[in-house]
């Protein structure tokens, strides 16, 4: 019983990790390193950047960063309620694996549970924190979709290349935090 659950766990685990390699990290380490030139008077900071003066050079990933974050926060005030479910996942897979991690040592040490029972929980935890970050991903890429047509019309980088190069790169970090950090950690 506890091996099925634990292969059918690795399932939706190696999905979630090679979606994260292919979407999220191959694009950052690609076109994330690239530089990119903006116009800082069409370039609004990141929402709560107190910084008066901001680099017009900087990396393609430190663009794309602060665009997911900029089209977050107006998500939140667009819709409230999606954007915290978003973000109830998010909080979900970083507590549940490591609660559940805590759990099955336990049981393990007490004896309740065999080893690959606590393996099994462990990694059914895991599986279900990856396919419910990964389930609730389209809303959040609907959102730097719409900040991504907000930078086009502010035309905020003279090179068009510069411009696809943020999008990229914004919709990459959002595939890269789609994954709990307990299979990030994995990963690195």
């Amino acid at each position: 019983m506890f091996r099925l659950i634990l292969l059918i766990s690795l399932l939706p685990i190696a999905a979630a990790l090679i979606a994260r390699w292919w979407f999220g990290l191959r694009v950052l380490a690609d076109t994330g390193k690239q530089t990119c030139r903006c116009d800082l008077a069409r370039w609004m900071p990141a929402p709560g950047d107190a910084a008066v003066i901001h680099r017009a050079e900087r990396s393609a990933a430190e663009f794309g960063h602060e665009l997911r974050l900029k089209s977050l926060a107006e998500w939140r005030e667009q819709d409230p309620k999606a954007a915290a479910a978003r973000e109830g996942t998010r909080r979900f897979g970083r507590a549940v694996p490591p609660l559940s991690a805590m759990i099955a040592v336990f049981a393990l040490v007490v004896g309740k549970v065999p080893l690959a029972g606590a393996l099994a929980i462990v990694a059914g935890a895991c599986a279900l924190a990856a396919a419910l970050g990964l389930l609730s991903l389209p809303p959040e890429l609907q959102a730097i979709a719409r900040g991504a047509g907000k930078l086009r019309q502010q035309k905020g980088f003279p090179a068009r290349e510069d411009e696809e190069n943020v999008v990229q790169c914004a919709i990459a970090h959002a595939w890269d935090e789609a994954v709990p950090p307990v299979l990030r950690w994995l990963q690195r």
